[in-house]
């Protein structure tokens, strides 16, 4: 309900003073050869996603690379059709049925994800705004803001694993009674466990690589899908775009962030010189092949796991017969 009616008041904000035919005008003239090299890059960027999350993933045991493609396939679809990033968790339990390993750590591990990837965003958007002499609109004092929250989610990557006696200390003085908090002492152990896959240099040196590989072709997508509209779109101005993108995807949001990403499209478009029936275009483009994209990847990762969940329980059901 909270996130409809937030979608609401941005779709009012960022929609009332679009020009409609304008706006159709230019998707209609949309260029498919651009939209099929943006849907070659949005493959390769999942690609690389499922093979990043397995890094992590590898901490606790091996995991497969169709096990961790199909999941993350199915988790993008979860978080595109449902509301409050339900995908992480369907994600999670597809891998924690495949593997046996402890949902509190991949979950963990799938957060982790999105943590780096913020400070990564944050970082990225923070430098180019330091060296663009006079960044227009809203971006004029972002620069330091920016870089300030990026250094503390890497402070917080750092230090939480390190203060597990403090948190092990801190749970064992509270009021619950003691199986409880010995249940809650495992699960937060297997958070931490999560947190600390990012700690052993090789692995994050693989995973920070994938991290600027990930990106760099969601960088390239922002550019191939405004030149399908016939405009151009330079690699500073995308970055800023996806970093707004995804900094909005982590708000209360009703399915395809809807309100989210029209505000953040005019916001971050808007000041570099695109007017906002031009912003809308795209935004409504983008939104249009991203839920096209990952429901069909979504919906075959979890019909395959239909498959193999039924074949499961057959195999099983044979052995007791």
């Amino acid at each position: 309900m909270l996130a409809g009616v937030f979608a609401a008041v941005l779709l009012y904000f960022s929609l009332r003073n679009i020009q409609w035919p304008k706006v159709w005008a230019t998707l209609s003239h949309a260029s498919l050869k651009h939209v099929a090299v943006w849907l070659v890059i949005v493959t390769v960027a999942l690609v690389l996603r499922a093979l990043r999350w397995r890094v992590l993933l590898s901490a606790e045991g091996p995991v497969t690379f169709p096990t961790a493609f199909w999941a993350t396939s199915a988790g993008y679809f979860g978080n595109n059709f449902l509301p409050f990033r339900a995908g992480e968790v369907v994600r999670t339990l597809m891998i924690c049925a495949r593997t046996g390993m402890s949902k509190s750590f991949v979950l963990t591990t799938a957060l982790s994800e999105r943590i780096f990837d913020a400070i990564t965003l944050v970082g990225g958007a923070a430098i180019l705004l330091l060296t663009i002499p006079k960044p227009p609109g809203m971006f004029s004092h972002a620069g330091k803001p920016f870089a300030i929250v990026g250094l503390g989610g890497v402070i917080a990557i750092v230090l939480l694993p390190k203060l597990e006696p403090l948190w092990v200390a801190i749970l064992r003085k509270m009021p619950i009674p003691g199986p409880l908090t010995e249940k809650l002492v495992g699960i937060m152990e297997k958070v931490l466990d999560g947190i600390r896959a990012l700690h052993d240099f090789r692995r994050v040196m693989i995973f920070g690589a994938f991290t600027i590989a990930i990106w760099s072709c969601d960088t390239v997508t922002a550019i191939v899908g405004m030149n399908a509209l016939g405009m151009s779109m330079s690699p500073t101005i995308a970055f800023l775009l996806i970093t707004g993108l995804a900094m909005g995807s982590v708000l209360p949001s009703t399915p395809g962030y809807v309100g989210i990403y029209q505000i953040v499209a005019i916001g971050v478009l808007v000041p570099f010189g695109y007017t906002q029936n031009d912003a809308i275009a795209y935004i409504l483009l983008f939104q249009a092949l991203q839920f096209a994209f990952y429901a069909v990847w979504g919906l075959l990762a979890l019909g395959r796991n239909k498959r193999i969940t039924a074949n499961s329980e057959t195999v099983s059901t044979t052995s007791l017969s």
